[in-house]
C-alpha cells in the first residue's frame, strides 16, 4: 500500500493537469490503483487508513490539481509507515562502481544506461518506465519506495521483481536510481545534523523538507551523495544526533516521558562513547555538550518553554556536528588516537586494580597466601564475563547505555559498601599488637570458604564494573579511526597496561616492607578513598541513567578520577562517607583511650 501511495503520488501529475485528463492511460491506472488502495485499507480494518484511500480515490475521480493528490498520498504513506513493520536500514552500501554495474545488468533495459527510462525494452511499455533523472518527480519519491519496487515489483506494470538480489544489492539500487536526479549537486558538503538515514530512507524530499528550501538543498545532497549518512550511520555522534531529534519530535506529540527517554539514550548510547577522544581535541567542548545534554532532559520532561527547549536542542545538535567534523577532520591524529586509548585504559582500570591489589595484600599480610586463588578467581572471572557480554551486546541482545549505566552504579555503590566496611574493620587493627592477636585468635578460623567466595565476588564486581564499558569505549575509538591506526590504538592499550603494572608493582613492593600497624593504616585510607571515589561514581552513573535526580551546584567543576562532580546528590553522598569515617575513627580514638586509662 505504501508503494502504490507513493506511485500514484508521484505519477498522477502525468495523467491530469488543470482538471483534464492529459493521458488516458496513466488515469486509468490512477483510478485503478486509488481502487486497490481502498481495497487493502478495507480488508486492514483499520478506520484511519480506510478514510485517507476513500478521500485519495474520490480526489482522483474529481480530477484535482496534482498537489492535491501528493498532499493526499503523502497523508495516507505517512499513517502506513506508522502501521507497517519496523524497516531494518541497510548497514553498508556497495562501491559504487559496482552499483553502477548491477544497474546496467539488471536495469538499463528499460530504464536506460543514466536511468531515462529510455532503454531498448522501454519501447511501447505502458506504462513507460520510470525516468529517475526527472526532478520534480524525484522529490515525490523515497527511498523506501524503490527498495519496495525493486523488491516486490509493481503490480500491473512491466516492473518485475528482483527478489533474487542479496538486500544489500537492493538498497544500493535503490539509493543509486534515488540519486539520478540530483548528480548536480553531489560535489557539495552540506551540513544537515537532524537529517537521519532513517528519516532519509522512509521519506521523500519533498515530506522531509515541508516547504524549507534550505532544507530541501540538505536533502538534495544527501540523497545525491548518500554514502556521508553511512560512513556516520556507526558514529556514536551521529547516534546522539538521533536520538535528540527522535526526543524532539515525541515532545512535539506531548509525549514528555519517551522525550527524556531519548535524551538519555542520546548521552549514554551516544556521546559518552567518545569523551575520552573528544577531550584529547577540546576539552572545553566536551564539557559543553556534557552539560548542555543533562540540562535538555529536564527540559524535555517539562511542557513549560518551548522556545527555550529549541534553542537548547539547535545550539547542542550543532555542537554535536563540531565534535564530529572536529573528530573526523582527516581522521584522528595517531597522537591523538594514542592518548584517547592510553586514557581509557588507565581510567577505567585503575579502580580496579587498586580494589583487586588491596584485597591481594590484606590476605598475604593476613598470612593467608594460599587464598589469593580466589581473588584471582574473581578479576579472571570478571574478564571472561565482560568480553561474554560484549559479545553478547554485539551479536544477540542490544545492550542500552541506560543498562550499562545503572549496572555500573549498582556495582560501584555495592563494592564501596563492602570496601568501606573492610576499610572500618582494618581501622580498628591498625595498633600492631592488636593485630598480632587478632590474627592468631580469630582470622584462620574467620576467613573460611564462605568468606573468601566474597571476597572473590567482591573483586569480580570491582573488574566486571570496568571492563565492559572500556571494552565499548575502545570499540568506539576504532569506528573514529583508520583501519591503518588499529597499531596506534593498541599501541596506548600496552602503554596503559604497562603503567598499570608498574603501579602494581611499587604498591605491592612498598606494602610488603611497611610495619604491620602502618600498611593497616596506609590501607584503610586507600579502601575507604576508594569507597569514596566509587560512591561518587556509582551515583553520578545512575544520574546519567535518570535513576536518580540531577541537581547541579551554581559552580560547575568535575575531577573525574575521584568521582567528584558538581551535582548535589553526589557531594552528599561522598561527604557521607568521610562523615561517618571520621566519626567511626573519634569513637575508635576515644574507647582506646578509656582503655588506657
Amino acid at each position: 500500500m505504501a508503494q502504490l501511495a507513493e506511485y500514484v503520488g508521484v505519477d498522477y501529475l502525468e495523467a491530469v493537469d488543470n482538471g483534464e485528463v492529459i493521458n488516458e492511460g496513466e488515469y486509468q491506472e490512477m483510478l485503478e490503483f486509488s481502487s486497490i488502495l481502498v481495497t487493502q485499507a478495507k480488508s486492514s480494518g483499520v478506520n484511519t487508513l480506510i478514510s485517507r484511500a476513500l478521500t485519495l480515490e474520490t480526489a482522483i475521480h474529481k480530477k484535482q490539481s496534482p498537489i492535491v493528490i501528493q498532499q493526499l498520498c503523502s497523508q495516507l504513506r505517512s499513517d502506513l509507515l506508522e502501521h507497517m513493520p519496523q524497516t531494518t536500514l541497510p548497514q553498508q552500501l556497495l562501491a559504487t562502481t559496482e552499483t553502477q554495474s548491477l544497474f546496467q545488468s539488471h536495469c538499463s533495459a528499460c530504464h536506460g544506461d543514466q536511468g531515462k527510462g529510455n532503454g531498448p525494452a522501454s519501447v511501447g511499455l505502458e506504462p513507460p518506465p520510470t525516468d529517475f533523472t526527472d526532478r520534480a518527480r524525484a522529490l515525490n519519491r523515497s527511498i523506501l519506495g524503490l527498495y519496495d519496487a525493486i523488491s516486490n515489483g509493481i503490480d500491473e506494470t512491466s516492473m518485475a521483481a528482483y527478489d533474487q538480489l542479496s538486500e544489500q544489492q537492493r538498497w544500493s539500487l535503490a539509493f543509486y536510481a534515488g540519486s539520478l536526479a540530483f548528480d548536480e549537486i553531489a560535489g557539495e558538503v552540506i551540513s544537515a545534523p537532524d537529517l537521519t538515514l532513517e528519516g532519509l530512507i522512509n521519506h521523500s524530499p519533498s515530506q522531509l523538507a515541508n516547504g524549507d528550501s534550505d532544507m530541501l538543498k540538505k536533502v538534495e545532497q544527501r540523497r545525491a551523495s548518500p554514502k556521508v549518512l553511512f560512513s556516520a550511520s556507526k558514529s556514536p555522534l551521529s547516534m546522539a544526533r538521533t536520538q535528540l531529534v527522535a526526543a524532539r519530535t515525541a515532545y512535539e506529540n506531548n509525549q514528555f516521558e519517551e522525550a527524556n527517554r531519548l535524551a538519555v539514550s542520546a548521552y549514554l548510547d551516544g556521546f559518552e562513547l567518545v569523551e575520552n577522544s573528544l577531550d584529547t581535541r577540546d576539552s572545553d567542548l566536551r564539557k559543553q555538550i556534557e552539560a548542555n545534554m543533562m540540562a535538555l532532559r529536564k527540559q524535555f520532561r517539562d511542557a513549560d518553554d518551548k522556545n527555550k527547549l529549541q534553542q537548547s536542542l539547535n545550539s547542542t545538535l550543532a555542537q554535536l556536528e563540531k565534535a564530529e567534523q572536529l573528530l573526523s577532520a582527516d581522521a584522528l591524529s595517531d597522537a591523538t588516537l594514542f592518548s584517547a586509548s592510553l586514557i581509557i585504559l588507565l581510567r577505567e582500570g585503575l579502580e580496579a586494580l587498586l580494589v583487586t591489589l588491596a584485597l591481594a595484600m590484606v590476605l598475604i599480610r593476613s598470612d593467608r597466601g594460599d587464598a589469593l586463588k580466589y581473588v584471582h578467581a574473581g578479576w579472571v572471572s570478571a574478564l571472561v564475563a565482560g568480553g561474554i557480554t560484549w559479545w553478547a551486546a554485539r551479536s544477540l541482545i542490544s545492550i542500552s547505555g541506560a543498562s550499562r549505566e545503572v549496572m555500573e552504579g549498582v556495582a560501584a555503590l555495592t563494592a564501596a559498601a563492602v570496601l568501606f566496611y573492610v576499610g572500618v574493620w582494618m581501622h580498628s587493627k591498625i595498633q600492631a599488637a592488636q593485630w598480632k592477636a587478632y590474627i592468631q585468635k580469630q582470622v584462620t578460623q574467620r576467613l573460611k570458604a564462605g568468606t573468601l567466595w566474597g571476597i572473590a565476588l567482591l573483586a569480580f564486581i570491582a573488574v566486571y564494573r570496568e571492563v565492559f564499558e572500556t571494552v565499548l569505549f575502545y570499540e568506539a575509538l576504532l569506528t573514529q579511526s583508520l583501519p591503518s591506526q588499529t597499531p596506534t590504538i593498541i599501541s596506548g592499550f600496552l602503554a596503559g597496561t604497562l603503567c598499570l603494572t608498574v603501579v602494581a608493582w611499587i604498591m605491592t613492593r612498598y606494602s610488603i616492607r611497611l610495619p604491620i600497624g602502618r600498611f593497616f593504616s596506609v590501607t584503610t585510607y586507600l579502601l575507604v578513598g576508594l569507597s569514596f571515589v566509587l560512591t561518587g561514581k556509582g551515583v553520578i552513573a545512575l544520574q546519567e541513567a535518570a535513576i536518580i535526580g540531577i541537581s547541579p551546584l551554581s559552580i560547575t567543576f568535575e575531577i573525574d578520577w575521584i568521582g567528584l562532580k558538581s551535582t548535589w546528590q553526589s557531594l552528599l553522598a561522598q561527604a557521607s562517607v568521610i562523615a561517618v569515617f571520621i566519626a567511626y575513627a573519634i569513637r575508635s580514638r576515644l574507647s582506646r583511650i578509656a582503655v588506657t586509662d
